[in-house]
């Protein structure tokens, strides 16, 4: 099989054929599109969990680890509450780089005020670079739990940038070969995305404006995350590929790499599908927060984007153009 993601194809048959025992407390459980497991165990109040490792990179991997699992969280209008760390270290490493991918991780558990709870810490011959997995646990009323699966006729909003994540990564991992190419203000610009990783901000406002549907997007990049929101909930997707935002400091990373933006992981980013989309995205707006409309739900369960008066159907998410550079 290829680096990335287990296609969705091979999911449904080897994976989630194999899930079979159920409990009543497990409101939400696996499924293509959905990024969390939903636990009721009150009446009120109900227990959000994700889990997600860092494979793609290695600088700032603690900080990444946080933000990605705790966005999945916030797809689903939850609050972070504790986080549950496993980490593996290459024989190689020393006692500063475990210091430094924790207090990475603290970093990232600060900014979205969870604790780190437990988790298990490894060192092994198993693995050549560090690997991070983290396990978000979170709370929501029940009332406010926000799943990925959209409705007919709806606003589909875009929040900040495609490729924050990868462009970040990327402006970091290949910062010396980048140097020849970007000006020192580009290079920083790039490296600075990772400063918008965290989708919770939109995510409260979208949970208090009432929308039917939010999904952050990671591995996949933009096109992968509608794949999956209009695959889960059985709707079509008509996007405008004039109105996605992209830096242009991303452009030009992915043009030096021969790599597409809209299939470049994107954590920060978030789709959200809502009637009045144009009122959602002043909200978000005058907290600081870029949101765009970017296209329609529709009817006929074609996926696809307009670009230069062609259109082009979006299928299941591939290999991450990440993998294709690193």
């Amino acid at each position: 099989m290829k680096i990335g993601k287990v296609p969705s194809s091979i999911l449904s048959e080897y994976v989630f054929e194999q899930i079979q025992n159920k409990r009543k407390e497990i409101l939400l459980g696996s499924a293509i599109g959905e990024d969390c497991s939903i636990i009721e165990f009150n009446s009120d109040e109900l227990c959000v969990v994700s889990t997600d490792p860092i494979t793609g990179a290695t600088e700032n991997i603690g900080y990444l680890g946080v933000h990605v699992t705790c966005n999945d969280l916030a797809s689903n209008g939850a609050e972070p509450i504790g986080l549950l760390i496993t980490l593996l270290l290459p024989p190689s490493s020393d006692k500063e780089q475990l210091q430094e991918i924790m207090q990475q991780i603290e970093k990232g558990a600060k900014e979205v005020n969870a604790q780190i709870i437990g988790g298990h810490t490894e060192i092994t011959d198993a693995v050549t670079r560090p690997i991070l997995s983290v396990t978000g646990i979170g709370k929501s009323l029940k009332k406010n739990i926000i799943t990925s699966k959209p409705k007919i006729n709806e606003d589909v909003i875009m929040t900040k940038w495609a490729a924050l994540e990868g462009t970040a990564i990327l402006a970091k991992e290949k910062e010396e070969w980048l140097q020849n190419y970007l000006s020192k203000d580009e290079l920083k610009t790039a490296q600075s995305c990772i400063q918008y990783l965290s989708v919770l901000p939109e995510s409260k406002i979208a949970v208090q404006y009432g929308v039917s549907a939010m999904h952050d997007i990671t591995e996949g990049g933009l096109l992968g995350a509608l794949w999956e929101m209009a695959h889960y909930g059985q709707v079509g997707m008509e996007i405008n590929a004039s109105q996605i935002p992209i830096l242009p400091e991303t452009k030009k990373i992915c043009n030096l790499f021969k790599i597409d933006p809209l299939r470049l992981i994107s954590s920060g980013s978030m789709v959200i599908t809502c009637k009045k989309g144009q009122e959602l995205v002043h909200k978000l707006q005058s907290k600081g927060i870029k949101a765009s409309i970017i296209g329609q739900t529709i009817t006929n369960q074609e996926i696809y984007y307009k670009n230069n008066h062609q259109k082009l159907l979006i299928g299941p998410p591939d290999v991450d153009e990440l993998y294709k550079v690193l």
